[in-house]
């Protein structure tokens, strides 16, 4: 039986790993938030985790609060201890017990700038050929794309990746985008982007200007029962240690997954597409920042996992 120790076990992500581990007579979980460890103290993390001795451990904890972290110099230090140090400090203590790291990371460690794809075997030499005929590129950052973060939430995940890189052995680095799910057992959690647009979605179903969302940042949602699943698949499989990018299929702006939402929900109020200069933001997000998966078979479409979340919640 392997022993699996799950931090940040009541937050969106946290809550379903230990949902899909304890279930699987094979492992011992351990399930601890932050009143149980503070992963940001070297010296806790060292003496807790070791005493513990756990085969395999997720880091499902972070600080995310983007554009807080953006304009609150505190802040950014605060993210900077719980994104950028933590995960070091967790790749030590796991290295130290030849034990397994799964720490998650996100697309905002890419610039919203992806180089444009040509079709295999293109040279690049000429405009145009018969080799672009037909030719679909897919704009997005795969795995090895170089980490370009636009704003300092970003940058404190990218702190966070480079540590584990450097201080761990066995490790996945998971990247994932948009999360959604049940809501978090945390009280400070957020709450994801469609339970706050069904909510804005129901208030304002009369009005007759409708829901302004901004129609750009295009990337990939993530369910997050999916990508507990998708995780404890990764482990059993023995796939390489490294990075992996795990998202539903499926890019779309924020208001074409708002479009679908309310199709879904049957909500009537009219969405609006507007651009980001609408809703000025402190942070920066990237134009584009979808991530390309070449390592994993691909998990369902966003759509289907948008309907059993809807199914759930019973909306």
């Amino acid at each position: 039986m392997q022993k699996v120790l799950i931090i940040g076990a009541k937050g969106m992500l946290g809550q379903e790993l230990v949902n899909v581990f304890k279930n699987d007579k094979d492992y011992k979980v351990t399930a601890w938030d932050f009143g149980q460890i503070d992963i940001s103290d070297e010296v806790q993390v060292k003496e807790k985790i070791t005493k513990l001795s756990p085969n395999l451990i997720l880091n499902a904890a972070a600080y995310n609060a983007v554009d807080l972290c953006e304009k609150d110099k505190a802040e950014f230090e605060k993210a900077k201890k719980i994104n950028g140090k933590a995960p070091g400090y967790l790749a030590k203590v796991a290295k130290k017990m030849d034990a397994t790291l799964v720490h998650y990371s996100t697309d905002y460690v890419f610039s919203g700038l992806p180089e444009l794809p040509e079709p295999a075997g293109c040279g690049g030499s000429c405009s145009s050929c018969s080799l672009h005929e037909g030719f679909v590129p897919q704009l997005g950052f795969d795995e090895n794309a170089i980490p370009e973060p636009v704003q300092k939430y970003g940058q404190t995940k990218l702190m966070g990746e480079e540590a584990v890189q450097k201080n761990g052995e066995k490790y996945y680095i998971i990247r994932l985008s948009k999360l959604f799910g049940k809501p978090a057992k945390s009280k400070t959690a957020k709450k994801s982007f469609f339970d706050v647009m069904l909510a804005v979605g129901k208030k304002n179903v009369s009005n007759v200007d409708g829901v302004k969302v901004v129609d750009e940042e295009t990337s990939c949602f993530t369910y997050a029962p999916d990508l507990a699943k998708k995780t404890k698949e990764i482990i059993e499989a023995n796939k390489p240690f490294g990075i992996y990018h795990v998202t539903n299929e499926g890019a779309c702006t924020w208001h074409q997954a708002v479009v679908e939402l309310y199709r879904m929900a049957k909500i009537k109020t009219k969405v609006v597409p507007v651009s980001s200069d609408e809703f000025p933001r402190p942070a920066q997000r990237p134009y584009v920042s979808t991530l390309i998966n070449t390592r994993l078979n691909p998990m369902r479409s966003y759509k289907l996992a948008l309907r059993e979340y809807l199914k759930k919640s019973k909306i």
